[in-house]
């Protein structure tokens, strides 16, 4: 871990810049929605505050804990917030509580403004934990510190009592319960498996950081504990570790420069597509800055210069920056001291410096690596003469791709059967697995605002295809048309046609098949659709449940098992649907495309390491990765008989 921050960490650190009020009210200015997204940044926020201890060299352990009503734990072996008195403003009175207290219930209070406290930290606005307190049905803080053990209770962000000595220690830390507040959030269910990939996630990030994840909750009881001594080398040899590399090993690369530190690690496999992952001071930078800029424009100049120098490319001759980065899986970490993120959620760095400095970290890095390794060097910059071959064999491809206009859905393949309104804003587009289900689709649709593109057979399997291949596929072209944003680094969601993208197949195996196609295709070359939203899989019913005059749709096993003992079984009849083209226009309309019935699942980046895990296993072009997947998950498959 990091050497300790010289100075001291008392109440005199604590400083406080406004009031609470406006959280419950505007509660996605300061977490991003309300929904199952915004709900699991609670937990960031806390577990960021750990980090954050760990990084000032004062921790290397943080628990996570669902407990068994839902509600979650977390806690650190930190210094722990301090817990001296502090003088506020309160109802227009100067008082004097705790500073655990002006913590808790006060925006942009904390320890984290230069007062001494730290000096790499993520959560730098100080409303991180106040937001949890504000947003939660309660929230009980326990602080280990000086000797003993101090406690104090809130119910959403309001104090129940002062501060209070509960015992004596020898340990110090803070431990963070709470219970969202089922009045904001859309559902309050945590979802271990979000929580996993974040706290994976930082593990990787914080070299010998210990984090342990633990689930009590009834029926789902489970515990991991993650620690990775070589940080994010070990990350991108995770990520790679379904391809064929490049490199014997991934490079890694570590350096402070004035008061920032710059860690790269990297990795060329076989692949076509790129997958860099941004971080500054922990937070993942989703929509990238400075830091990623720095990394590709350096990457780009330093293949560049090595092909001209070795005479491997004429004078005349210029890799692009999609050239360089085709199959590479690449970690940019930095931490800095102040840094710039746009809105609370963090999404993009934009210190300035950081370009210049990341870049010269990595010229000095890969130069010496290519300048020491000519024959990975050589592989390298033949791989990227490769893909610069393919990308002028796209471009013809991709001109007969691009939206021109006003869309006329005659000049369409794939049938295209748009909607009449045309705001983005409030259109849906439902990609329909095969003629029958879209004709159906087409009828039972609203067509003032649902538009219909039935797919004739499978996509091509993107994950074994360059561009050009890609884009020779009428499926595809057919989609990318419709959609009119473009695809890869061209991509423009201003020009994005509908505002929901809904894949629409059928409950088995194949329309499983061809939903993750779609998904991978959209993952690849599409990925903003997903990281912004706009990305949506029906949930056709699998039956159908009929007794007497009384309808019932059941969407799982589960369903189908409640509703027949809700009806009684005696007299209920039971239909299986094979395909969405078993239903009536008006079924399909009132279980799958009714926006005040149907179910959409929104597809998210959070599970993306996974996502990309899965489609190189069952979509790349390593059988035996998905007999071994298939043979492992093999006992999942259950069999079961219903009587009815």
């Amino acid at each position: 871990m990091e050497e300790k921050v010289k100075g001291s960490y008392t109440a005199d650190n604590i400083q406080v810049l406004e009031g609470l009020d406006p959280v419950r009210k505007r509660p996605g200015m300061y977490i991003g929605s309300t929904d199952e997204r915004g709900l699991h940044h609670l937990i960031v926020e806390v577990v960021d505050n750990a980090v954050d201890e760990a990084l000032a060299g004062y921790c290397d352990t943080c628990t996570v804990e669902i407990a068994r009503d839902g509600s979650v734990s977390i806690t650190d072996n930190g210094r722990g917030i301090p817990v001296g008195k502090k003088k506020i403003v309160k109802n227009g009175k100067t008082v004097e509580v705790s500073a655990v207290e002006v913590v808790m219930t006060h925006l942009h209070a904390g320890g984290k403004f230069g007062g001494g406290g730290y000096n790499v930290s993520g959560g730098l606005h100080g409303v991180g934990v106040t937001v949890v307190n504000a947003l939660s049905e309660w929230l009980d803080v326990e602080v280990c510190r000086e000797g003993k053990i101090h406690r104090q209770r809130f119910n959403r962000g309001v104090p129940m009592k002062d501060l209070e000595v509960i015992g004596s220690t020898d340990k110090t830390g803070t431990k963070v319960s709470f219970m969202p507040d089922a009045d904001i959030f859309e559902t309050v269910e945590f979802n271990y498996d979000t929580i996993r990939t974040r706290l994976r996630e930082v593990a990787y990030l914080n070299k010998g950081f210990t984090v342990n994840l633990i689930d009590k909750r009834d029926g789902r009881e489970k515990n991991e504990t993650f620690k990775f001594d070589n940080g994010i080398l070990d990350f991108v040899e995770y990520l790679n570790r379904n391809k064929e590399t490049l490199f014997p090993q991934a490079l890694y690369i570590e350096k402070k420069l004035s008061d920032s530190e710059v860690e790269i690690a990297m990795q060329y496999n076989d692949g076509y597509n790129e997958n860099i992952y941004a971080y500054a001071n922990n937070i993942n930078t989703e929509e990238g800055g400075t830091h990623l800029d720095g990394f590709r424009n350096a990457l780009t100049k330093i293949i560049n210069d090595y092909a001209h120098k070795n005479g491997m490319m004429k004078d005349d001759d210029k890799l692009s920056g999609e050239d360089v980065r085709e199959g590479i899986i690449a970690i940019v970490s930095v931490k800095l001291k102040n840094p710039q993120f746009e809105g609370q959620t963090k999404t993009k760095l934009g210190n300035s410096e950081m370009r210049t400095i990341v870049s010269k970290v990595l010229t000095d890095g890969l130069g010496t690596y290519l300048e020491e390794n000519p024959q990975q060097a050589k592989e390298l910059v033949l791989k990227t003469i490769t893909a610069a071959h393919a990308r002028d064999a796209a471009r013809n491809a991709r001109e007969l791709t691009r939206r021109k206009g006003v869309l006329e859905s005659s000049t369409l393949p794939g049938k295209l059967a748009d909607c009449s309104d045309r705001d983005p804003s409030t259109t849906e587009i439902y990609i329909v697995e095969g003629d029958s289900a879209g004709g159906t689709a087409k009828q039972g649709r609203d067509r003032r605002f649902q538009a219909i593109l039935p797919l004739r057979g499978k996509i091509l399997n993107v994950q074994k295809a360059r561009l050009h291949r890609i884009l020779e596929n009428a499926e595809i072209k057919a989609m990318i048309t419709a959609f009119g944003c473009g695809i890869g680094e061209e991509f423009d969601e201003s020009k994005l046609r509908y505002d929901k993208i809904i894949c629409m197949t059928d409950a088995d195996v194949d329309g499983s098949h061809i939903r993750i196609l779609l998904l991978t295709f959209f993952y690849n070359f599409m990925r903003p659709l997903i990281e912004k939203g706009h990305v949506y899989s029906a949930m056709p019913p699998l039956y159908k449940i009929s007794k007497g005059k009384r309808i019932e749709y059941a969407y799982s096993d589960p369903e189908l098992a409640s509703k027949l003992d809700e009806m009684g079984r005696k007299g209920c009849e039971v239909q299986r649907y094979k395909g969405l083209g078993e239903m009536s226009k008006d079924q399909l309309w009132e279980t799958t495309m009714s926006p005040e019935h149907r179910t959409l699942v929104r597809i998210t980046m959070d599970d993306a390491f996974e996502a990309d895990e899965i489609f190189s296993t069952l979509m790349g072009d390593q059988p035996e990765l998905r007999r071994k997947f298939i043979e492992e998950n093999a006992k999942l498959i259950e069999t079961k008989d219903l009587d009815v």
